[in-house]
């Protein structure tokens, strides 16, 4: 087939597809067409079927076509199995998202570019034209994302369910092995932000990396290995926003101790922050991970220090005075996101968070000694066993009561007022501070 290649810069494609079908057949639109592009996501295992997105490049309608270079979210049969890379033809009547009553799914999506969907298509193998860099991006990914594999088959290997799928999930952000229940166990405790990958698994693979190459190599050398590690594993954790955040403060902080200078946590936040939003704007409006992520992150670098002397006489034990200003912090952003008030969520929070370093440790240690040496990784496999099976239970015993959890939720206008308030009582605290110190 001999395509007409019209260009096409930022449209929707389901925009295309149905103008496409217009000059095809004026009175039966939208109709399917061919999508030729390659898959840009790691396929996973959602209800049942198969989910991956779809790097469009090439729109046919015949005898018309158009290049495109979009997303496309592709819901499709559990079998056969695809692979991120492999390049194939869809044959699909376009849809776009729609939101539900509690769900905005055009936003969640958005965050993504991804603002359409093909819903059970017809698929075969393609050859599509790519460029230089792409084929080499896949090539790389496609590496990476092997080794990810083999992660995850050691860990299988080495720990018990659902302990394994746990640690999956605090160190790779994987969760569509964990079961509804343990999912709706760390809901109702707000502790679901403990399965997202944040700074703590970027910290442990650097540290991790850093000494075991420090055994080998000279220092200046293991500093690049490091940094290289932390490249590596935000790819393999899919380079979520709040990974991606952490990554860039973690290579900072790498930076300036590589060349003897302080690091400030605050440059390092407004750094990451602009950085990300420069290269995907998005995610400043639809993405809920980030906004959380920096929320509890900002509350813990300013706020924190400011709340420290009025929560004196709260100890600290396990670190519950900055577990409290984080929650505080993100607790309008949660009210109005997901309509939820944990009543159990501070216990739930102090006991488990402080011993999360610990499992994540382990359960690394686990899958990189059981690719190494099975026995190996069952032996340390047996320690993030036992540590994960008591924060398994203290979350399940916190979730359980009928009242652990209520229904509360806030409006737009209420959380801006709500911060509004908030931000004016830190700064009148934190001058009413200074102004004490000074009369001293």
């Amino acid at each position: 087939m001999r395509f007409n290649a019209v260009n096409s810069k930022q449209h929707a494609l389901y925009e295309i597809a149905n103008a496409s079908a217009q000059l095809v057949n004026p009175d039966k639109r939208p109709i399917k067409v061919e999508l030729y592009g390659y898959i840009n996501s790691e396929p996973e295992i959602k209800n049942g079927n198969q989910q991956f997105v779809f790097h469009s490049k090439l729109l046919s309608a015949d005898p018309y076509a158009i290049n495109t270079d979009e997303q496309v979210l592709v819901t499709t049969r559990a079998y056969p199995g695809y692979n991120y890379g492999q390049q194939l033809r869809l044959t699909a009547k376009l849809e776009i998202p729609k939101n539900s009553a509690d769900f905005d799914y055009k936003s969640y999506l958005a965050k993504d570019s991804i603002f359409t969907l093909a819903n059970n298509p017809d698929i075969s193998p393609a050859n599509t034209q790519l460029s230089f860099w792409e084929n080499s991006k896949i090539s790389i990914f496609k590496i990476i994302f092997g080794v990810k594999d083999k992660f995850e088959q050691s860990i299988s290997r080495s720990i018990v369910e659902p302990n394994a799928a746990f640690i999956d999930g605090i160190i790779l952000g994987s969760t569509s092995r964990l079961s509804a229940e343990i999912k709706n166990d760390f809901s109702r405790t707000s502790t679901s932000h403990i399965l997202a990958v944040s700074g703590y698994n970027i910290t442990i693979v650097a540290l991790v990396i850093s000494w075991f190459l420090l055994l080998f190599l000279r220092r200046p050398v293991a500093f690049w290995f490091s940094f290289a590690g932390i490249i590596l594993f935000t790819i393999m954790t899919g380079a979520q926003a709040s990974v991606v955040r952490a990554a860039i403060m973690g290579m900072l902080v790498l930076l300036a101790n590589r060349t003897g200078r302080l690091n400030d946590p605050k440059n390092a936040i407004i750094l990451a922050a602009a950085a990300m939003i420069f290269l995907n704007p998005q995610i400043l409006r639809h993405d809920i991970g980030f906004q959380l992520s920096f929320g509890a992150t900002l509350g813990i670098i300013y706020v924190s220090p400011i709340l420290e002397k009025y929560f004196a006489k709260l100890p600290n034990i396990l670190g519950a005075r900055e577990t409290l200003t984080m929650t505080l912090f993100v607790l309008p952003l949660l009210l109005y996101y997901f309509k939820n008030l944990s009543v159990t969520a501070l216990p739930a929070n102090i006991l488990v968070l402080p011993t999360i370093p610990f499992a994540m440790l382990l359960g690394f240690l686990s899958g990189i000694g059981g690719m190494i040496w099975p026995f190996l990784g069952q032996v340390i496999g047996y320690f993030a066993w036992f540590l994960t099976t008591i924060e398994l239970w203290i979350i399940k015993l916190l979730a359980k009561p009928s009242w652990a959890a209520l229904s509360v939720g806030l409006s737009w206008y209420a959380v801006v007022i709500v911060y509004v308030v908030f931000i004016a009582l830190i700064i009148w605290l934190s001058r009413r501070t200074n102004k004490n110190e000074s009369s001293k």
